[in-house]
């Protein structure tokens, strides 16, 4: 089976790069409205996450925005594998920057900065990984878990590595993480915006008491990190804008801010993010779900 899926992976990725990118961008939107008819589960937590968050909006706009939803989420799966083997000037034609002046020259002045991103699933978020221009002088890395198919993981694996970002594997490279980390001149994203399970802080995510992810807040704490949040807004089709946000203290009056206060002024960035463009984030993950207190 990992045979399998490996080569289909590699056929699929490589019909996909011999079209443009446009042309790509509307055969994901054509699969994702096929699966927004096909596949119930998915489409069932993403209705049920909408109207828990949007309860002002009718059932119409909540199953409009839904399918719309499904179609994006196509959209970016074929643009993500047509992405990565694009070019830097290839990636600038359809990739705006945006907010990265705020820290770009001082970047470029002094490259001892050690930076951590709060991320989101918006947009095409593999995208994440080019930004090198607006981080000059800075190496990027990010985590991620791998697949249980090992064939399939390290081609998925060599396929964004090609970015030129460090990819650290959450389960078995920590060790390989923290060396990087101790080390001046890395900008360190981390998706912040999941279920955490039953070791994440319990704070309000859209208006909803979850489990949410303190690794940006910590890492950045002990490290020494400077804290932004990075989003990935679409502007039309198969084109995308990466914001970063303002700053997020992780000090205040030289004493350490807790966690718990760093990680809902993550959220709130995120959710800023969400309300302006409700279809680009991931609805289809089950954000809030049910797990007892400790």
């Amino acid at each position: 089976m990992d045979l399998l899926l490996t080569l289909t992976a590699r056929v699929v990725v490589a019909g996909l790069n011999l079209l443009p990118l446009p042309l790509v961008a509307r055969i994901g939107r054509i699969g994702g409205l096929i699966a927004w008819r096909l596949d119930r589960r998915h489409r069932k937590v993403a209705l049920t996450n909408l109207e828990a968050t949007f309860p002002d909006k009718s059932k119409a706009e909540i199953l409009q925005l839904t399918r719309e939803h499904f179609a994006r989420l196509g959209e970016n799966y074929t643009c993500a594998a047509r992405t990565a083997r694009m070019t830097p000037e290839q990636v600038a034609q359809v990739l705006d920057l945006q907010g990265f002046d705020k820290i770009k020259l001082e970047l470029s002045q002094d490259g001892s900065h050690r930076i951590v991103v709060a991320l989101g699933h918006f947009g095409n978020f593999e995208l994440y990984a080019r930004t090198h221009p607006g981080l000059p002088d800075m190496r990027l890395a990010t985590t991620y878990r791998g697949l249980r198919h090992p064939r399939l993981s390290r081609f998925l694996r060599h396929l964004r590595e090609r970015s030129g970002c460090l990819y650290f594997d959450r389960r078995h490279d920590g060790p390989a993480l923290r060396a990087a980390l101790a080390k001046p001149g890395i900008a360190l994203g981390l998706l912040a915006d999941q279920h955490a399970g039953d070791r994440g802080l319990r704070l309000p995510f859209l208006g909803r008491e979850t489990s949410c992810s303190a690794a940006p807040a910590i890492f950045a704490r002990r490290f020494d990190c400077r804290l932004f949040t990075m989003t990935c807004q679409r502007t039309a089709l198969a084109r995308w804008r990466i914001e970063l946000g303002d700053e997020i203290p992780v000090r205040h009056n030289g004493r350490d801010r807790s966690t718990a206060d760093i990680t809902a002024d993550i959220n709130a960035a995120l959710e800023a993010a969400i309300h302006r463009d409700p279809a680009n984030w991931f609805w289809v993950h089950n954000r809030w779900k049910t797990i007892p207190r400790a």
